[in-house]
């Protein structure tokens, strides 16, 4: 059957409800088939693998810098990506699918790389000139990685642009909620990139070791 003037979700709701008020005999039980079912185990599946993979990056983010608090502080680029995504989502389709997530994974890999680049080079340059005022190394830092960040996140943004622009063509159904995704989470990432994690790192990163220069 069909579902007319209210949400699929919500009337599947209310039948999974009225279903478990029915007596059947025994070895005999009522089951709901069809493509919601199957889009919500797949987005159950779906949120099993990001906490597996949040996991993982915040492990691997240790290990390139070698620091948990390091680690922790680019670890917040992921649930600010997420927002911005998540913000553009609504806003531009009203509902996040489950092409959506694609979205998602890239910009959290977006986000992940640039803060990266940014905090090694900081440390980078600790290392090699540290008798100068930390601040003024961070500013150094912040300005030679900004041209990098942001022509990265405005190249991404010129790809996906046009699929949004272009609206709900034919073919383009599945890959424009992606592009929705990717451009609201790159906003937000590179702002929180560029001009909150250096501040972030003033206050709250140590002072590299020298044989951190690997």
């Amino acid at each position: 059957f069909d579902v007319r003037g209210r949400d699929a979700g919500d009337v599947m709701v209310d039948v999974e409800r009225a279903v478990e008020n029915v007596e059947f005999p025994l070895e005999v039980h009522a089951e709901l088939l069809g493509q919601l079912t199957e889009g919500r185990s797949a987005g159950q599946r779906a949120v099993s693998s990001a906490v597996a993979a949040a996991i993982g990056i915040l492990l691997l983010l240790q290990v390139a810098l070698r620091s948990w608090r390091l680690a922790s502080l680019l670890f917040l680029t992921l649930p600010v990506a997420a927002v911005g995504g998540a913000m553009a989502g609504l806003a531009g389709a009203r509902t996040l699918t489950l092409a959506a997530l694609l979205g998602f994974l890239a910009v959290l890999g977006i986000a992940v790389r640039n803060g990266i680049m940014l905090v090694l080079r900081f440390q980078q340059l600790e290392l090699t000139d540290g008798a100068a005022d930390r601040s003024e190394l961070v500013q150094r830092g912040s300005r030679e990685m900004f041209a990098p960040i942001l022509l990265s996140a405005l190249a991404t943004g010129a790809l996906m642009a046009p699929l949004v622009v272009l609206g709900d063509v034919p073919g383009l159904e599945v890959i424009r909620p992606v592009a929705i995704v990717v451009l609201g989470g790159l906003v937000t990432s590179t702002g929180f990139t560029l001009l909150v994690l250096p501040s972030l790192y003033l206050r709250f990163a140590s002072t590299p070791e020298p044989d951190a220069a690997d």
